[in-house]
């Protein structure tokens, strides 16, 4: 028997593309070990996201379970993840299971896993707002995950201290850094990065927006304060990958196509993406990875939403919170544009979400303690 058929199986699971592309530094290091192997299971939830990340890494999913289909409630994608993920659990063998995050498939996921009573580890565990209503509901998802699991892997202390004070046992708690800034550094050290570009004498603002509770007002809000923002300076350009729901694309086309210095765009590769977030002189947004991405490339954040439950980058300086109000969207974006010696600040500031590091530290746990289970069997 090959060294590889000995080694340990531990099921990864993602469905979306930040999931993937979070989860591939660590599925790499499953593999460089000499007793775990990875096992990659896609929910499908993103398909053609999720298929696009991977491949920029090389990594393909061993099971595709192509659940998403159009117009899918929360409830359907719900049970539909938790009984495919369960058959394929129970016919694996795996010894253990991962997820990631926040989403739908995670939070599945770790319910089809506990149901097939093997154990599950949560990487980015532990991150909170306490209102169930921001993020809508990926607050709900990661609330009832924690409990569950075996391995609560929390990006940083404050995330651990959140779990303790839910009385997650202090054993199942580890502290590792995000995986986003593994990811984040393995790509940054293959593509070539470019500064931000001069030859227009423009000033690049990125921006990316999706979440839920803005759709609607927000999202017309969001999309009106960039267009004055770029009608206010005339040196300013505005780069928006903008995500596929119809919520977003609607009020952005609607309002935004139609500027010669807004550029609307398909989503892109992550490699793609960390380049324009290296050219961008800012960034505006309302995802989580991009707070935590952002500051290892000196850029600052402005968070277009109410709460976060990365209060780290906040409290640093390299993350603002803006909300969906226009006014504060606009002031905040122009104090970063006119004041040299603030944006000189914010852009020098340590990042707090890690060291690029964080994947070897979990597999370390998960050699530790899937040996020592072994050896009782």
């Amino acid at each position: 028997m090959s060294s590889e058929h000995k080694k340990t199986s531990v099921m990864v699971i993602i469905g979306t593309r930040p999931e993937a592309i979070k989860m591939s530094p660590v599925v790499r290091a499953l593999g460089a070990s000499s007793t775990l192997r990875p096992f990659l299971v896609s929910t499908g939830q993103q398909r053609e996201l999720t298929r696009q990340a991977l491949a920029s890494v090389n990594l393909a999913a061993e099971v595709d379970l192509d659940l998403m289909r159009p117009n899918q409630s929360l409830a359907s994608l719900t049970a539909r993840v938790v009984e495919a993920v369960h058959e394929v659990v129970v016919k694996s063998g795996c010894a253990a299971a991962l997820v990631h995050g926040d989403t739908t498939t995670a939070l599945a996921s770790s319910l089809a896993v506990a149901y097939a009573r093997i154990p599950l580890g949560h990487v980015e565990a532990g991150l909170r707002t306490y209102d169930f209503d921001h993020p809508w509901p990926e607050e709900i998802n990661r609330r009832l995950l924690d409990p569950l699991c075996r391995w609560c892997f929390a990006p940083t202390e404050l995330s651990a201290a959140n779990l303790r004070g839910e009385h997650i046992p202090e054993d199942r708690i580890h502290v590792t850094g995000n995986t986003v800034i593994d990811a984040l550094i393995e790509c940054r050290n293959r593509v070539v990065m470019r500064g931000p570009p001069s030859a227009k004498g423009l000033r690049t603002v990125l921006v990316t927006g999706h979440r839920r509770e803005s759709f609607g007002e927000g999202f017309l809000n969001i999309c009106l304060a960039i267009r004055r923002l770029v009608e206010e300076r005339t040196d300013v350009q505005v780069i928006y990958p903008v995500h596929l729901n119809p919520n977003v694309q609607k009020p952005v086309y609607d309002l935004l196509s139609n500027h010669p210095r807004i550029r609307l765009v398909e989503p892109v590769a992550y490699e793609e993406f960390v380049r324009l977030m290296s050219e961008a002189h800012f960034i505006l947004t309302d995802s989580g990875g991009v707070q935590e991405e952002a500051p290892s490339l000196g850029k600052p954040v402005l968070v277009m939403r109410e709460t976060t439950e990365r209060p780290e980058g906040v409290t640093a300086g390299t993350c603002r919170l803006v909300g969906t109000s226009v006014e504060k969207i606009v002031s905040e974006s122009l104090r970063l544009l006119d004041d040299p010696a603030e944006y000189q600040h914010r852009s020098t500031l340590r990042n707090p979400y890690g060291d690029g590091h964080a994947a070897e530290r979990i597999v370390k746990v998960l050699e530790r303690d899937l040996a020592s289970a072994n050896s009782i069997s």
